[in-house]
């Protein structure tokens, strides 16, 4: 589900949240005569939208802002405060938004800009937990280690049963910045690669690099918050 055990090259090829099976339509026979009303004119590229259609587009994104918020600020009244800020930005750069492309990405950017500007000085404390030289799979060994493995079943996965979502949002909380904003862009909001560049103006070979790297430390994270909320049993420290 999380697509945190991954091939060392799988991260270099295509994004899984962006490619499908092609598909045919079959041709209606009824298109063969011109309709006898002519279809609205498409927007002019780089025409603001509407008022009333950008402030529905704003409200469409609230709900994933506010959580996105929440999970980089860790405190309710601070995300509010973040999301009031970005809402503020994106309504006097209404016009920088270029109808037809990718709203929630365009809104993100302005959030994350936001946030860096108002936060850089109140960084959270550095995490103490060591990710340098973590093994593709540490998650897989540590769990078969703890007997999670059953009949073939894939013990990262029965542990990821286990974990709730704000568990999940723990364990990315504690990796260095540039590696959980990423993380939480693609297994908490679900952003395809490209989307995640366009956020964090960066590469997509940027964003591929640094998931790759991320996934490695969110395995060690991830173990280390459920032997913390006792959902299992390190038996490296029962040794």
């Amino acid at each position: 589900m999380w697509e945190l055990i991954d091939s060392a090259t799988a991260d270099a090829e295509l994004d899984p949240k962006t490619t499908g099976a092609p598909h045919t339509i079959e041709r209606d026979p009824r298109m063969d005569h011109p309709p006898l009303v002519s279809a609205p004119p498409l927007p002019v590229p780089g025409t603001p939208p509407a008022p009333a259609d950008f402030q529905g587009l704003v409200v469409s994104v609230l709900p994933s802002a506010f959580g996105y918020a929440l999970r980089l600020t860790r405190n309710r009244a601070d995300a509010e405060d973040l999301v009031q800020d970005a809402v503020l930005r994106a309504v006097r750069g209404e016009h920088t938004f270029e109808p037809g492309t990718n709203f929630k990405a365009w809104f993100f950017r302005i959030l994350l800009r936001c946030f860096w500007s108002r936060h850089r000085k109140q960084r959270r404390s550095p995490s103490t937990m060591d990710f340098d030289d973590t093994p593709d799979l540490y998650l897989y060994a540590r769990a078969a280690e703890a007997g999670l493995q059953r009949d073939g079943e894939d013990p990262a996965g029965a542990l990821f049963q286990q974990l709730g979502t704000e568990r999940v949002a723990d364990a990315i909380a504690q990796l260095p910045e540039e590696y959980g904003v990423v993380c939480t862009l693609y297994f908490m909001e679900d952003f395809a690669y490209q989307e995640i560049a366009d956020v964090l103006e960066v590469p997509v070979g940027t964003v591929r690099s640094r998931l790759h790297r991320g996934r490695k430390m969110l395995q060690k994270s991830l173990w280390r918050v459920a032997v913390d909320a006792g959902i299992i049993a390190d038996p490296a420290e029962g040794a």
